[in-house]
Parts: C-alpha cells; sequence; structure tokens
C-alpha cells in the first residue's frame, strides 16, 4: 500500500465500531460472546437460555413455594462467515488511514453489517403468530398496537420490546401525525438513525435487510385439513378445490384462531393435495375437513422481545503464514487478513466476521405482516 505504515491492527480498530454503529439486529437480541478461544465455521456453541421465573400468588398458610433455577441450553452453529474481500492494488491510492476509511474501511463495515442483519432477519421463519394483512404495508397505528396486544397475549415481558420495519413501512409511519410531532429520543447513535422512537412500548428501527417472504404456494382455493390430526402432532395433510405449487419454509397457515408456521419445503401438490406438512408449534386435535388459510407473500416485519432470539460470534482461528489481527468490542469479533493470492498472483485484504443465529423464544415475537 501507498503508506506502509497503515498495519492490519490500523485496519481493525477503525473497522469494528463502524461495523458495530451499522448493525441492527444483533445490538437488539440476545448475545452471546466469548473470547475464550478462536473457532471455526462449522463448530457447535453450547448457549444459555435467559432463566424463565414464574411470580405466584403467597399464602400465608401455605408459605413460599421456592422454584429452581434452570439454565437451559441450545446448540448454536457458528454457520456463517460475512466477508469482503478486495486487492490491495485497489488501495494504492490510499496515502493515509482517512482515505482508506473513505474507500475501504466504511463500505466493507456496511456491507458485513447488511449480511448480518439479512442473515438475523431470517429468524422471521420461526415466528408462527402474526398481525396484519399480507400485502399491505403497515401505515397507521393501529400496526403498533396489533403488535402491542400479541406480544401481551404471548406473555412476553414488557419492558425491552422492540420492532424492525422494511423501508416501507418505516416512511409510511415518519409520515403519521402523531409520530411526526412526537419527542424526538435524542439519541446519535447509528443505530437510532430513521428511528421513529419509541411508540406503545416499543423502540423501533428501520432496517433495510427486513426478509420478503415468498410463498412456493401458485393457486389454493377452499383449503381444508385431509384427515383427523391428533394432538401434539407436527404434521398435517391438505386438500383443496384447487391447490398448486408448494408450501415453503416460513409460509404461515391459519387454522381457526391460531396461526403455525411451516418448517420445511412441503413436496408440491399433486391432485390438489399435499401430505405430511411439518408445522409448529404443536398441533391440537383436529377434525378432518377443518378449514385452512394460507396466509400468502409478505414481508416480514418483526416486533419482540430480545431474550426471542440470539447472536453468537467467536473470535476466528488466525491463519498460518500470513499477518492478520483479531480484535473486538460490545460483543462481536472482527478479522483482517493481509494474504496472497497465488493462483492470481497478487495480494489480498480481507474483513470478516463468524457468527450464528438462534431463536430461544419465538413466543416472545410476532410478525407483522406488510
Amino acid at each position: 500500500m501507498a503508506n506502509s505504515f497503515i498495519s492490519i491492527k490500523d485496519f481493525a480498530r477503525a473497522a469494528l465500531p463502524r461495523l458495530i454503529d451499522h448493525l441492527v439486529f444483533p445490538n437488539l437480541i440476545h448475545k452471546d460472546y466469548s473470547d475464550d478461544f478462536a473457532a471455526r465455521r462449522g463448530d457447535t456453541i453450547q448457549v444459555r437460555k435467559p432463566v424463565v421465573l414464574e411470580a405466584k400468588d403467597f399464602d400465608p398458610a401455605q408459605g413460599v413455594s421456592t422454584q429452581d433455577i434452570v439454565e437451559n441450553t441450545v446448540d448454536v452453529t457458528l454457520d456463517k462467515i460475512a466477508t469482503v474481500d478486495v486487492g490491495i492494488e485497489a488501495l494504492q491510492g490510499a496515502a493515509n488511514i482517512d482515505d482508506l476509511i473513505r474507500v475501504f474501511i466504511d463500505p466493507a463495515a456496511a456491507a458485513l453489517a447488511q449480511k448480518i442483519n439479512a442473515d438475523g432477519l431470517k429468524l422471521y421463519q420461526d415466528v408462527n403468530s402474526c398481525v396484519g394483512e399480507a400485502g399491505k404495508t403497515p401505515d397507521t397505528l393501529f400496526a403498533f398496537a396489533d403488535a402491542r396486544k400479541q406480544l401481551n397475549l404471548q406473555k412476553a415481558p414488557v419492558s425491552g420490546r422492540v420492532a424492525v420495519w422494511d423501508a416501507e413501512a418505516d416512511a409510511a409511519f415518519t409520515a403519521l401525525e402523531p409520530i411526526v410531532h412526537a419527542e424526538k429520543s435524542g439519541s446519535t447513535l447509528a443505530l437510532r438513525e430513521g428511528s421513529i422512537g419509541r411508540v406503545m412500548g416499543m423502540e423501533n428501527y428501520m432496517s433495510q435487510a427486513v426478509c420478503q417472504h415468498e410463498t412456493g404456494i401458485t393457486a389454493a382455493q377452499a383449503v381444508k385439513v385431509n384427515g383427523k390430526v391428533s394432538a401434539g402432532s407436527n404434521t398435517l395433510s391438505l386438500t383443496a378445490t384447487t391447490l398448486t405449487g408448494k408450501l415453503s419454509k416460513g409460509d404461515l397457515i391459519k387454522i381457526g384462531d391460531h396461526t403455525y408456521t411451516i418448517t420445511a419445503d412441503s413436496a408440491a401438490a399433486a391432485s390438489n393435495a399435499i401430505a405430511n406438512v411439518q408445522v409448529s408449534p404443536a398441533l391440537p386435535e383436529i377434525a378432518d375437513k377443518t378449514d385452512v388459510t394460507l396466509i400468502g407473500s409478505h414481508t416480514a416485519n418483526l416486533a419482540f422481545h430480545p431474550m426471542a432470539f440470539a447472536f453468537v460470534t467467536r473470535p476466528l482461528t488466525a491463519p498460518g503464514g500470513v499477518e492478520s489481527y483479531v480484535t473486538h468490542y460490545n460483543g462481536i469479533s472482527l478479522r483482517v487478513v493481509r494474504g496472497y493470492d497465488m493462483q492470481h498472483k497478487r495480494e489480498m485484504l480481507s474483513m470478516d466476521v463468524l457468527y450464528g443465529f438462534k431463536t430461544l423464544y419465538p413466543e416472545l415475537a410476532v410478525r407483522v405482516l406488510g
């Protein structure tokens, strides 16, 4: 590079705070980080789920009833590496760290954050409850009220609730008079950029990475349960007057007053029927020919309590034979590597993050359809 005094450490230390500022979803959920050891992609980490306790009535005659504090664990696979890689020659014109921040570090941090946010927001596929209308952007205060009501019904803790909206919903909300004239939050954090602030007990954020869910069903009419379903089952079969295509992971179906998530892609419909559809949560007893509503493609905005999801990251191992530096702060670890690509005979600079996401308590979240 033009300035030999710009070290890999300088790159890493300049990039990490910018990466953290661009992150939205990981900064809003439960984070699990340890720098005790370096990890590789595919490693499985045991993460402790936040403890849930129950408050009971006090009975003076019986006295208190103690309950055990049980720390359950879940396995989280570190299956994601977000990476930005460039040839050193692309940075030759940068004479100092300020130039590098402008031409590489800022854009690289934004790109890494976009991928990490997008991977995390895919956890919407685990959330089976929903409010709103598929295909219609939330644009009134009823969107907040409906999400709040559903979280209340699901007994999510009141404190700490947040929501992440796509750009369309955010634009609609920022034009609402009650929000336009609401008191500003006063925060200067980049996480707050574009925020509409606190509404009905939820802190609200915008992310371009909010997922657009696409169903594989191309036509459906008069869909019903095909065969009696036993209580506790996670599979059912469907039949219909017209049914073509297939159910996709993350699709929603409604039976009575309850909504269920499709947990795996189904087979394609044959003779207007699909067998062995996998759903969550477990089903109650359902009679044959019960009506089923298929909820179509939608924007998967999310309202949730932080304990609903977890972001897990570990430092990447330092590769041998090349210059590298790993830095971490506030539950995020970043590696910068300077190496040589023998196949193409050029020097390379790489920035990457190792991480995984996991749904801990899906009942503490709700999809707000758009």
